[in-house]
């Protein structure tokens, strides 16, 4: 049976680094039980750190991987419980030759033999057993270290493969040896790149949001991240498209196809991504995930207004300011090229809004072919380019110069809003 485990330390936030490793593990067992093999993964909280594990960051690290769908078959357990067992089996080893005591703490002995296994990822690694020296197991307080509490653990759990960050593999060699100082053979081993900010340096705060936790207040979708976070350091092969859905993941995924090379966290693949993911539900499933955003408006028409800001929205975030904006629900917030457009020539400005209002007044057939061969007529007639008027527009009603069609979106503000709005933008400007 394969058995792996995705063994995370809450002294912190679950960050992009870590997510990627549990989704590695938890996509290597779907895709076994995809093949009809037995497949379970462990859940295994590493709490030795006191005074910097916290049950908040446990907590939080369940609940982001709840947030991706990563579920877990056994645990969470805590590496903290198992002081006793960590203590019984470090004085096993004394008594067996394989340890011994050193000022109050137990050593390994090594043997000088070369230490080699054949990673699932950067295949074979051999370090010189002649760079090893005795090290230490159980400190003088009796508590394990890191090495030997985790072999420990995987023994104790019957761990068969172990995924996780290149940073490991240093530890790896110290830990073989551990596990045939047990008498069990080493786990299938799999060290997975780094992950590089765009600087091309190690993904830290400086980068922005490094916690899966931001990303889902930034209104990434869950299955997005999951996507995203599966490219990163890992490539389905051929000409695949990068979208993928969970199940379609699960059928790709294998660790022929984990890359060696670093990899580069992108945030705008990433916003990308996430709109892919948002277009492929819809206006009327995606309704359902933005919370009480849209909650003031009956259903339809908040279904209307995300068809209409869905195409040029990002995240869900951009969904729920754009569609509040045209629904009059929150004042219109003019960006940087907005008030530079107005600066520009502030007259020509509220002219534009001004005859448009106007020569919109009369229109009773609010439709998007109407509205269009109206505002041409009116910018014609006034011997100006049809920007000139629809620019405005835009601008008073989105506070932006990009949006849908100036046609659409009068149909999607509304007849009565609409000139109401352009009134009051050519009066205030």
């Amino acid at each position: 049976m394969i058995r792996v485990r995705f063994a995370p330390s809450p002294t912190g936030f679950l960050h992009v680094g870590g997510a990627r490793t549990a989704l590695f593990n938890w996509l290597f067992v779907q895709h076994a039980r995809r093949r009809g093999e037995e497949a379970a993964l462990i859940l295994r909280v590493e709490d030795t750190d006191k005074e910097r594990s916290t049950d908040a960051f446990t907590q939080v690290i369940l609940d982001g991987m709840t947030w991706l769908g990563l579920s877990w078959d056994e645990g969470p357990f805590f590496q903290g419980e198992g002081l006793a067992r960590h203590q019984a089996d470090a004085e096993r080893l004394v008594a067996d030759g394989k340890a011994y005591a050193d000022e109050g703490a137990i050593r390994f002995r090594v043997t000088h033999e070369e230490v080699a296994w054949d990673d699932a990822v950067h295949a074979r690694i051999a370090f010189h057993g002649k760079d090893l020296e005795d090290f230490v197991i159980l400190r003088a307080d009796r508590t394990p270290v890191y090495n030997f509490a985790v072999v420990s653990d995987d023994v104790h759990m019957r761990v068969t493969h172990v995924f996780r960050g290149d940073d490991h593999i240093s530890n790896t060699p110290k830990q073989i040896l551990l596990y045939r100082a047990f008498g069990r053979e080493p786990p299938v081993f799999g060290h997975v790149p780094m992950i590089l900010g765009m600087d091309g340096k190690k993904l830290s705060k400086r980068h922005g949001a490094t916690a899966v936790a931001d990303y889902q207040h930034e209104g990434i979708l869950p299955q997005a991240m999951v996507n995203f976070l599966a490219l990163l350091g890992w490539s389905p092969g051929g000409d695949r498209e990068l979208f993928f859905a969970i199940g379609e993941l699960i059928e790709a995924f294998t660790f022929d196809g984990v890359q060696r090379k670093a990899a580069v966290f992108d945030p705008k693949k990433l916003e990308w991504m996430n709109a892919e993911h948002m277009r492929a539900l819809g206006p009327a499933r995606l309704l359902g995930l933005l919370g009480d955003g849209l909650g003031a408006l009956p259903p339809a028409r908040a279904v209307e207004l995300i068809a209409a800001v869905l195409p040029r929205s990002r995240t869900t975030l951009d969904i729920v300011r754009q569609a509040r904006q045209r629904a009059g629900l929150d004042p219109v917030a003019q960006d940087e090229k907005a008030a530079a457009f107005i600066a520009k020539d502030p007259d020509a400005y509220r002219n534009g809004l001004r005859l448009s209002a106007n020569g919109l007044q009369d229109v009773t057939d609010w439709s998007a072919a109407t509205l269009e061969a109206k505002l041409r007529r009116i910018a014609e007639a006034s011997g100006m380019k049809a920007g000139a008027v629809m620019q405005p527009v835009r601008i008073a009603l989105t506070g932006s110069t990009v949006s849908e069609p100036v046609n659409e979106l009068l149909v999607v503000v509304g007849r009565e809003a609409a000139l109401a709005r352009l009134r009051a933008a050519a009066s205030s400007s």
